[in-house]
């Protein structure tokens, strides 16, 4: 039985979250610099199976697209190339970030540690993967 991962993809870095092999938690995994990513993912998916990955899908309040979204689009298409066992589902990403920080202070982390954005971005993916799975 295969996890589900969780891509919150950045120019200059990306969160990964996955579930346990029983799909009920989230938890982050790590923070990668974006251009090793694709090599992370290989050798991950050599030891791990993975069922779906989940990308966060990157709006603005409106709902149009951001500057973001086509990095994520050409993301999407390599992914599928590399993976093409594994689908891809978009979830709305918009304010996790935000959230991500509120739950760091919520959790009474320092505010050294808080200004690590690579933890903010893994914190980030864990929430994705967390709101797909309180939807499915």
């Amino acid at each position: 039985m295969g996890r589900i991962l969780a891509i919150d993809y950045g120019k200059k870095r990306t969160g990964l979250a996955v579930t346990d092999p029983l799909k009920i938690i989230a938890t982050g995994l790590t923070t990668v610099e974006t251009k090793g990513l694709m090599a992370y993912l290989l050798a991950y998916l050599a030891r791990e199976p993975v069922d779906l990955f989940i990308i966060g899908d990157p709006k603005n309040n409106d709902g149009s697209e951001t500057d973001a979204t086509r990095p994520v689009n050409q993301f999407i298409g390599r992914l599928g190339k590399s993976f093409p066992g594994v689908p891809v589902i978009r979830m709305d990403e918009r304010y996790t970030s935000r959230m991500a920080s509120r739950s760091m202070v919520e959790s009474g982390m320092k505010k050294k540690d808080r200004r690590n954005k690579a933890l903010v971005d893994e914190i980030s993916a864990v929430l994705i993967l967390q709101g797909y799975l309180q939807s499915h």
